[in-house]
């Protein structure tokens, strides 16, 4: 219990790990058959059909698939951003030219990512994206996002306020990761809409 005699909320670091053991018993079958239903759900979205540039990233392990949304894109006429990490966590970006295009890219003791290849465009690249869609492991019905505590994508969401860029803020999760809370710190950001493999959901 808190100091107040409610409950006390779990914190983010437990809540990672539970979301993270739920989605390492998936199959490869399981995260193909979500991320197909998740790219049909995301290319539904008028934001994505009215978008000239839009800043994404390349799902890893089980995360919610992402590559068949990427490509859909790209065959509408779509510039896809792509992140690539910098030493100190914050994020370049560089456009996406086929699945051929990725680099496998091993930070350190950190998971392996799948980067753009090519020309750097500067971490303020993203600040001209129509639309932008966020990787996450949970979001509650504020949609306040639950990230993998890395703090690149609070960086970015700060860079695009800094700028006065306000493009719809997307995160692509599985349905069991929407939930009633999440804990929030004061610079989390809540996001405008879910998509998970069953539909959207938006917030106000």
């Amino acid at each position: 219990m808190s100091h107040t005699g409610r409950p006390a909320e779990p914190d983010k670091r437990t809540l990672r790990r539970e979301f993270l053991t739920v989605r390492n018993r998936l199959t490869a079958d399981d995260v193909q058959s979500s991320a197909t239903a998740l790219a049909a759900r995301a290319l539904e979205l008028p934001e994505l059909a009215h978008a000239d540039t839009v800043a994404a990233y390349v799902s890893v392990g089980s995360e919610p698939g992402t590559l068949a949304l990427l490509d859909a894109l790209r065959a509408r006429g779509v510039r896809v951003l792509l992140p690539a990490l910098l030493p100190d966590n914050d994020l370049d970006w560089g456009a996406y030219a086929g699945q051929d295009s990725l680099e496998r890219v091993q930070h350190g003791g950190k998971m392996a990512l799948f980067e753009p290849g090519g020309e750097r465009l500067g971490p303020d690249a993203v600040t001209g994206a129509d639309v932008v869609l966020l990787p996450g492991l949970a979001v509650d019905a504020r949609g306040m996002r639950l990230g993998r505590g890395g703090g690149s994508y609070d960086r970015v969401l700060a860079r695009l306020e800094r700028a006065g860029a306000r493009p719809p803020l997307v995160v692509l999760l599985y349905d069991t990761e929407v939930v009633e809370r999440v804990p929030e710190e004061p610079h989390d950001r809540p996001v405008h809409a879910v998509v998970t493999p069953s539909g959207v959901r938006r917030f106000g």
